[in-house]
């Protein structure tokens, strides 16, 4: 019943053993416990390779902001010390972070409270009802008795499984993508925009406050993602909606998205961490504001469940920042307000983009040939997709490659991440340790010197392994002192562009952003099954 392999959740852990069996199993496994005692006798072991997190029940808010799902939940001997009050919360957190087809099992204690800890009454029918309202299926249902032999005590087992992703966030996304009424593409865009923050900045995503299972965003954020996509499109005069043409009869290209325009502003520009003198960054903000206002008032207002007046997305508006001298942070960009997402749709784009994202351009294609057709403007073919693809910075390690040098130059060593190997100029290549081709990322934090030899030939485009990467932690952590933090204006940057793109909060604290770099890792690892690099740490000869 339980899968062989994926990823495995271990909730209230304990001292590790059933983690230890899951792992036996080839699972990977992250183990929830917040006894401090227990995780640290638990993973004083690394060899376990096992992910601890200081977590609980009823919010699991730490997991959550992993944006992982999960092959398996368990667990142990836990949920008869879960309050009541707290069951059906607890329970709605679980579910949400199975995969589609995961499994949650949960065993059962009942009889005399243990003297050390409190026990409320439950029962499989409790666990089974709750199962049903979430949308879980019943898999099986055992009763024991205690394997310690004692008479009191009995045990029972309830092991289900999520049919579908459980939120019918799918299903929503398909009707809003496919068979929603659209006069523009901007339900599309709004859609598409949220799904790019999902993918290239998770770190800026919140949980609100007071309500049990929905995220924030920055406004401002999702402005500019919004931005970043029709750049392009108006600047080719393709149509996005009836009539329009260029950026005219478009709610949000005023005076600042047209000085974007003018001024050639390239849409892959427009990302986190990025800074803008003052004339440019003052057009940037009248844009956002501008895109901020158009988003709030338009597609979000009008974007509903289905058969029903309930907004999707909920808007909460700020006040927008001052003109002038612009640096892109995440911070910065929540001055503009928030945008709330149900949580079931947020992880359905964290966890399906791949899928999700083609079906979004594909249909944004279909809208506007059919606006374009009926206004008879020729539009070639595949000139639509093109101006949708979501372009990167050009790839370039030119600024660690420059960090390098000055260490060399100091007279000081550089030694590969991955080995440990001394290296000169000659035997020096940067490498990105999460492989560009699974995920276009250039950030400081994912730049690191590497053997030239081991780069070209051994590492290339895989994924290092955990235990590699867990083996080359001090050495990466090292280089990110030398190169970046050490320098006021690198750290500045390194700061600003670990914000946007990992879950940490003090961005300058590299134990965080190394950890930060695991999960980043893992998420890589089971969303997109990429092949994975391990090795000795020998010397390369």
């Amino acid at each position: 019943m339980f899968p062989s392999r994926g990823l495995a959740l271990d909730v209230g852990a304990g001292s590790g053993r059933d983690a230890r069996w899951l792992r036996s199993l080839g699972m990977s496994v992250v183990a929830v416990e917040p006894a401090a005692g227990f995780r640290r006798h638990a993973s004083a072991n690394p060899d376990d390779d096992i992910r601890w997190v200081d977590d609980r029940l009823p919010s699991l808010d730490r997991v959550h902001r992993l944006g992982l799902g999960f092959d398996l939940i368990l667990l142990s001997a836990v949920w008869q010390h879960v309050a009541p009050a707290d069951r059906q919360r607890s329970f709605r957190k679980l579910a949400t972070l199975l995969k589609p087809g995961g499994v949650l099992a949960i065993t059962l204690r009942s009889g005399p409270s243990p003297s050390d800890r409190p026990m409320h009454a439950t029962s499989a029918a409790e666990v089974e009802g709750l199962a049903r309202s979430v949308g879980l299926e019943i898999l099986k249902v055992e009763t024991a008795s205690d394997l310690q032999g004692r008479a009191d005590v009995t045990w029972s087992s309830v092991a289900m499984r999520m049919p579908d992703d459980g939120t019918s966030a799918l299903p929503l996304i398909r009707g809003i993508v496919l068979g929603d009424d659209k006069s523009s593409t901007y339900k599309l865009g709004l859609l598409r925009a949220v799904a790019r923050v999902a993918e290239h900045a998770p770190g800026a995503v919140a949980p609100v406050a007071g309500q049990a299972d929905a995220v924030d965003l920055p406004l401002g954020l999702v402005a500019l993602f919004w931005i970043r996509m029709y750049l392009p499109l108006v600047r080719l005069g393709l149509p996005q909606a009836p009539n329009n043409r260029g950026p005219d009869g478009l709610g949000f290209a005023k005076n600042g998205f047209r000085r974007l325009l003018a001024d050639g502003v390239d849409a892959s520009d427009l990302r986190v961490g990025a800074v803008f003198d003052a004339e440019r960054g003052s057009a940037l903000v009248s844009a956002l504001s501008e895109a901020a206002s158009t988003i709030a008032s338009m597609p979000a207002n009008f974007t509903r469940f289905p058969n029903s007046d309930r907004r999707v997305f909920e808007v909460v508006r700020g006040g927008g920042s001052r003109a002038g001298g612009l640096e892109l942070t995440v911070a910065g960009l929540r001055r503009w307000g928030a945008i709330v997402v149900p949580g079931g749709l947020w992880r359905a784009l964290s966890r399906h983009g791949p899928w999700i994202d083609p079906m979004l351009v594909a249909e944004w294609a279909r809208l506007t040939r059919g606006y374009a057709d009926r206004m008879s403007i020729p539009v070639e073919t595949g000139i639509v997709e093109a101006a949708l693809e979501w372009r990167e910075p050009i790839r370039t390690t030119a600024i660690a490659r420059l960090a390098a040098d000055r260490i060399l130059a100091e007279g000081r060593q550089i030694e590969c991440v991955w080995t440990g190997r001394p290296l000169s100029s000659v035997r020096l290549d940067v490498d990105h340790c999460l492989p560009w081709a699974a995920w276009p990322c250039g950030d400081l934090w994912n730049l690191g010197p590497c053997d030239s030899r081991v780069n070209r030939h051994e590492k290339r485009d895989r994924l290092p392994s955990a235990a590699l990467l867990s083996q080359s932690r001090e050495r990466i952590m090292r280089w990110w002192q030398d190169a970046y933090l050490s320098d006021p204006a690198l750290a500045a940057r390194f700061g600003r562009e670990a914000l946007g793109s990992l879950p940490v909060s003090d961005a300058l604290d590299a134990a965080e952003v190394f950890a930060a770099l695991d999960w980043r890792r893992l998420r890589l690892a089971q969303d997109q099954q990429l092949p994975e690099w391990s090795r000795q740490l020998q010397d390369v000869t």
